[in-house]
């Protein structure tokens, strides 16, 4: 049984809501779903508007921390923004799977 999370209340009252990312850890490792090519048809690039993407949800899950135990994580977007950068420049595991659109 998958355990899903609650779809925000603003995602359901706005009718363009889109859902981007959704991320699980199955069979020890990580599994993606990515809405992918959506701003092809836009002034934006999708590489930067995926690093904004990554970059909000950083200080989503900071502010997640702070609000599930306040003050004990003052350097968590500095540890946060260490380990991404140490993971992509020496992957602990490889990306492996399809794109499906």
């Amino acid at each position: 049984m998958v355990k899903e999370l609650r779809i925000p209340d603003a995602a359901r009252r706005d009718r363009k809501s889109t859902e981007m990312l959704r991320v699980w850890i199955a069979e020890q490792g990580l599994h993606c779903a990515l809405k992918f090519g959506i701003y092809e048809d836009t002034p934006w690039e999708e590489e930067e508007a995926w690093g904004t993407i990554l970059a909000d949800t950083a200080r989503h899950v900071v502010r997640a921390l702070d609000l599930h135990a306040p003050g004990r994580h003052p350097d968590a977007l500095a540890k946060i923004r260490a380990k991404f950068l140490e993971e992509l420049d020496d992957p602990s595991s490889p990306v492996r799977g399809d794109f499906v659109r």
